[in-house]
């Protein structure tokens, strides 16, 4: 995973348990602006005071628990929009916090594993960078930005988690990859004489350049070159470079 060093996003951690709270909060401040409450109506009084662009929420704590601020926030007109992701017991997940589907991005079982709750929370945040990033358009529909701040694994995930149709142009130097997304699906990839899955695989790799994406030429390509699913394809490459790494450090 790569930081996004502008932290355009801010994230609320509301969690009653100070290891906890300490624990995570530390595991997402490389990837958003992490604010801290110490309950539930902590939380509702930072919210208050400034305006987060997601909530992270524990679902038990003394006082006001985690479904009792979601529906206080849903209930306001200035706060009804903050996304949440819930931790909970699989139980309370099942029996309590299930129906709450509308607002809810993500339920994070516990236990957990720290990786596995920052991997969910950050897929909400880098969607939110996108959507930020978008509203700062010089151009109407146009998103740019540098792989610095997010790289080619979480943009591609945000547009098929997103569901988006666009064409997805990067840049390194010389070299430029165009890749075309159709309902969150990289159907079309060139790259040189590069065309499909190995056109992906090459600027999967890529850690830094520029990238743009083009929601208005979504229909540039009717040519479908790859034979993957967006997470397919990911997975893939990642697979080529863990056995690429592996054979390096065999031969040495």
């Amino acid at each position: 995973m790569t930081a996004a060093p502008s932290k355009t996003v801010k994230l609320l951690l509301a969690e009653d348990n100070p290891l906890v709270r300490a624990l995570v909060s530390k595991a997402l401040d490389p990837y958003c602006e992490v604010m801290t409450a110490a309950d539930g109506a902590d939380a509702l009084l930072r919210v208050v005071d400034e305006l987060p662009d997601v909530i992270l929420c524990d679902y038990k704590m003394a006082g006001l628990d985690g479904r009792q601020l979601f529906e206080k926030l849903r209930g306001r007109e200035s706060t009804r929009h903050i996304p949440f992701l819930f931790m909970a017991s699989r139980a309370d997940i099942e029996e309590r916090l299930r129906p709450l589907v509308d607002g809810v991005e993500d339920f994070i079982a516990k236990p957990f594993l720290v990786k596995d709750l920052v991997r969910s929370a950050k897929k909400v945040v880098d969607r939110l960078h996108l959507e930020k990033l978008q509203k700062r358009a010089s151009r109407p529909g146009v998103i740019q930005g540098r792989l610095e701040e997010m790289n080619m694994t979480d943009l591609m995930q945000s547009l098929e988690i997103g569901q988006k149709s666009c064409r997805l142009v990067v840049r390194k130097g010389e070299e430029q990859a165009e890749l075309y997304f159709a309902s969150g699906q990289c159907r079309d990839a060139k790259m040189g004489t590069l065309q499909g899955d190995d056109a992906v695989f090459k600027v999967v790799l890529w850690t830094e350049g520029e990238f743009e994406i083009d929601f208005n030429a979504a229909n540039a390509s009717t040519a479908t070159t790859t034979t993957r699913s967006t997470t397919g394809l990911l997975m893939e490459a990642m697979r080529m470079l863990d056995e690429a790494n592996r054979d390096a450090v065999e031969s040495n």
